[in-house]
């Protein structure tokens, strides 16, 4: 039986949180012997969670909980999920839009990758500390008095913990390949002893470098104890999908390199005699599909009558776009808000074949607005358009292709759009605290691990969630589930050769939101 449910650049982080919170007052919490570990598989689709491709991961879900309604926070990119998972609220909360962003506060001529170690100081310096602006799960725990380990294979793990002193980084056009925070010089001559050189080198595979990256947190981070709270993001099945697409065997020997993973994990928390203190929960970021066809957007733009760029070389003009590409969903910047330019913009999008669903700053017939998937960031785009989608099958039988920019071509894999491909991800949960051999069909999200984590720990939170407790998956003495609603809004446009249409379809569990699916078109008569 099966459970079914930016780019980003390569990259080698080790974060290393051990030390006490500065940013926040410690607070003694009510004695709690619970340990919880969070393992993303990034990019993992929850259809390839099978006893053939993932028999660790297949058997800890038999031992625990399968929610098959789980939801990517949109864009259903890696940053925008890491900090969503970190803080348990969406980007208009914690800041974070999109895997590259255009901020001129930051950068007044590039778009840049949010998740970078100068990007996230430069971020705080002119926010005054809030560049995330909501705090993390480890720096809720460490306030609390209690230990935390965070370690990556991906830039995204520094946004867990970014007030770590990172002591060593090597990077390459701009793009960190390794990194690790904080390391006493003691530990880090320990890591290189036991270990071997940090896996900085182009050859390093990812399978080599998740291998690592677990063996860091196992071996050296958990050597004197089990912290309270343990994050272990692996790059794969993300980094070989780009690359082979979904279904591809090379991304199917990524998808066993993460359970292999998975299994030295289980295996150090059974040697040390936690596993019956320790919840475990395996989610990813998001989804993943196929590339049909992919369309350099400032090219076309400047050949239908824009002034469009990807980066500035002079100061901007007025009415100057400045297309910031994230794989299935696309950010345009309109200098100075040019409201004539951003409605030309609109129709252009709106007459297309290519576009999905269209949010803008400011309203316009047949879009809808930026918080209406809470992507009105103080610095947002003035419009956002997750690419079209359809549930074609690709060449080895994987259902789910899509539009996207010009970083990869047709065939390989991509995600970042509101396809149902894209936006539903895996979340597996089993240990002390979880019901066993549960499958779930109540919405979940990845705003609801933060939550849930900090409830298992017994830490309370400064601040409140848009994520919820999953409660219903736990052996608590269940509370009512909250009443599960769904709805589907449609924004329409009618130009005298034809109609744009497009839709947005979300779950409700109480307060909380998902985001399901939205798709549209244009018809001519």
């Amino acid at each position: 039986m099966e459970l079914n449910p930016p780019l980003i650049p390569r990259l080698f982080v080790l974060v290393a949180c051990l030390l006490p919170a500065t940013v926040f007052c410690e607070t003694k919490s009510p004695p709690n012997d619970r340990h919880v570990v969070v393992l993303v598989w990034d990019g993992m689709r929850p259809d390839f969670v099978t006893e053939r491709n993932t028999p660790v991961l297949w058997k800890l879900a038999h031992d625990g909980v399968t929610f098959r309604h789980h939801h990517s926070v949109y864009p259903t990119a890696t940053n925008v999920n890491g900090a969503a998972i970190a803080t348990g609220v969406y980007p208009n909360r914690n800041s974070l839009l999109a895997n590259r962003e255009y901020r001129p506060q930051i950068d007044p001529r590039n778009a840049f990758e949010n998740g970078e170690p100068s990007i996230i100081k430069k971020g705080d310096e002119v926010s005054g500390g809030k560049y995330i602006a909501s705090p993390t799960i480890a720096e809720i725990v460490r306030g609390a008095g209690r230990r935390t380990a965070i370690v990556g294979t991906k830039s995204v793990a520094f946004l867990h913990d970014r007030h770590g002193e990172w002591t060593t980084a090597t990077s390459k056009d701009g793009l960190t390949k390794f990194a690790a925070a904080p390391m006493s010089s003691s530990v880090r001559e320990e890591t290189l002893r036991l270990l071997g050189p940090f896996l900085i080198e182009p050859g390093k595979t990812s399978d080599q470098r998740n291998t690592y990256a677990t063996r860091a947190l196992t071996e050296i981070q958990w050597r004197d104890g089990l912290p309270a709270y343990s994050l272990l993001w692996l790059s794969d099945p993300d980094m070989t999908q780009h690359e082979y697409s979904p279904g591809a065997e090379p991304s199917l020997a990524a998808v066993r390199s993460s359970d292999r993973n998975l299994a030295l994990v289980l295996e150090s928390l059974s040697k040390k005699n936690a596993r019956e203190t320790t919840d475990v929960l395996v989610v990813s970021d998001h989804g993943f599909s196929t590339i049909e066809r992919d369309i350099d957007f400032a090219p076309a733009l400047r050949a239908a009558g824009f002034d469009a760029v990807t980066s500035f070389a002079e100061t901007p003009k007025a009415g100057q776009i400045i297309v910031v590409g994230n794989g299935g969903t696309i950010l345009f910047y309109v200098t100075e808000h040019d409201r004539a330019v951003t409605a030309r913009l609109v129709e252009w999008l709106q007459r297309s074949d290519f576009a999905g669903v269209i949010f803008a700053r400011e309203t316009f017939e047949g879009t809808f607005p930026l918080d209406s998937v809470r992507a009105n960031t103080t610095d947002a785009p003035d419009v956002v358009v997750a690419m079209r989608w359809n549930a074609k099958p690709n060449r080895f039988g994987v259902p789910g292709q899509i539009i996207t920019d010009s970083t990869r071509g047709a065939g390989q894999g991509s995600h970042a759009t509101l396809s149902e491909f894209d936006v539903h991800n895996t979340l597996i949960a089993a240990g002390p605290d979880f019901r066993h051999g549960l499958m779930s069909d109540v919405p979940s999200g990845n705003v609801d691990i933060a939550p849930t984590a900090l409830h298992l720990l017994g830490v309370e939170s400064p601040n409140k969630f848009d994520g919820r407790v999953l409660s219903e998956a736990m052996n608590e003495t269940p509370s009512a589930v909250a009443k599960t609603t769904t709805e589907t809004s449609e924004a329409l446009r009618k130009f005298p050769a034809g109609e744009w249409r497009q839709h947005l379809r979300i779950s409700r569990v109480g307060e909380t939101t998902y985001f399901d699916e939205g798709n549209g078109a244009f018809s001519g008569h």
